[in-house]
């Protein structure tokens, strides 16, 4: 278990899909900055390593029993119905949620608290920034790796695009992932790691739980995209 250690976090998260939730609980960043090494990952977060070791085994164990999806031989198509299904669903859904909740919240607490408004200012960048992108995967990316991956199985030739390589419209998803990332980190600091000030009512608790349920779901979302979907939609495309 050991050399698990030495392997970067995104490696582990790719090769065993029931790390994910292991890590995301201990706050270990498996998408963005998944290239540390595992051991590395557990001293900044201030967790003992050997102890997330045995964590990761057991939800390995668990994932056997509940027979869990790999998404590494999964078609292609299979993982972006799975990742619109479940995580573009979701971020629309949630996205109009929180977006009210922080209205409330804002309007009843802001004035004692005022990085509400500011979390209300980034949400609502996220959202906007969510919404475009989400658009762009559904109407020309995602489209474009299902024929792609059609093509490669009929061996027939690779269909046509608005970009020279499928290279191109990934660097700009990435650069997306990253940009909300961001907002969110930052969302994270003013809310003070989504503890809700001593008294809150049970909005202002709601709302914190929501946008920490939000960043859970995204990089969950983020890590399908760019650990697992991209680098075989690049590979598929260079070997066709």
């Amino acid at each position: 278990m050991q050399a698990i250690a030495e392997k970067t976090v995104r490696e582990i998260a790719i090769e065993n899909p029931a790390s994910v939730p292991v890590l995301e609980s201990l706050g270990i960043d498996y998408c963005c900055g998944g290239g540390k090494r595992l051991r590395d990952a557990c001293l900044r977060a201030g967790v003992d390593v050997d102890q997330v070791l045995l964590l990761i085994e057991k939800a390995q164990q668990d994932s056997r029993v509940n027979d869990a999806r790999d998404w590494r031989e999964e078609p292609l198509s299979d993982l972006i119905m799975h990742i619109v299904g479940k995580h573009h669903t979701y971020v629309r859904q949630e996205t109009l949620r929180i977006e009210a909740l922080l209205m409330k919240v804002a309007a009843k607490h802001g004035a004692a608290h005022p990085e509400l408004h500011e979390i209300e200012a980034l949400f609502g960048a996220i959202g906007q920034e969510l919404s475009t992108h989400m658009f762009k995967e559904e109407h020309v990316l995602f489209p474009y790796i299902e024929r792609a991956e059609d093509a490669a199985e009929q061996r027939g030739p690779r269909p046509q695009a608005c970009f020279d390589s499928v290279k191109r419209p990934i660097a700009n998803m990435i650069a997306d992932h990253d940009d909300a990332g961001a907002l969110l980190r930052r969302i994270r600091e003013l809310a003070n790691s989504y503890t809700a000030p001593g008294g809150a009512c049970a909005s202002f608790q709601a709302l914190y739980q929501a946008l920490e349920a939000f960043e859970r779901d995204l990089h969950q979302h983020v890590h399908l995209e760019n650990n697992i979907l991209f680098p075989r939609a690049v590979a598929m495309e260079e070997t066709h």
